[in-house]
């Protein structure tokens, strides 16, 4: 019994702590858009939602790679307002739907929206991957792709 209590505790230790959550699983979606619309318009910027779930390793994957890469960072904070769609057991459907069911590409899953919140691009972001992770390159070639014209 001391022993399986002992392995137990030692496995406790060796397990990868969970990644904090990202996509807010309360938030409603469409009142995330709506305010990012207005922050887009005042900041001439594109929105860029990133439909996912807070258990998807892609997802996190991606967020991290938003964070610590220089150049990516630096180009979404000066053309882009970001907003984290939660879209775990069907929650924010009704956005899903609005843009076309993007989440049947898999997740995460990229939609940019213009200022005015017309729909510019959906992007499956499984074409960003290079092997076991999303490719710096290819990631910053599509926002810039997609930056707006000023």
């Amino acid at each position: 019994m001391k022993e399986l209590l002992l392995l137990g505790l030692l496995l406790a230790q060796v397990q990868p702590p969970k990644p904090a959550p990202l996509y807010d699983e309360k938030a409603n979606g469409a009142q995330q858009i709506e305010k990012a619309l207005i922050e887009a318009k005042r900041g001439k910027k594109n929105v860029l939602l990133q439909f996912g779930a807070n258990w998807c390793g892609w997802c996190h994957k991606l967020h991290k790679l938003c964070d610590e890469d220089k150049a990516i960072a630096a180009e979404l904070k000066k053309n882009f307002v970001v907003v984290l769609i939660d879209v775990d057991k069907k929650h924010n459907e009704d956005i899903n739907k609005r843009y076309g069911n993007p989440t049947q590409k898999g997740l995460p899953v990229i939609v940019v929206l213009d200022p005015t919140g017309k729909q510019l691009t959906t992007q499956d972001t499984g074409k960003l991957e290079e092997g076991d992770h999303h490719d710096p390159a290819k990631v910053l070639a599509f926002l810039k792709q997609w930056t707006p014209k000023r």
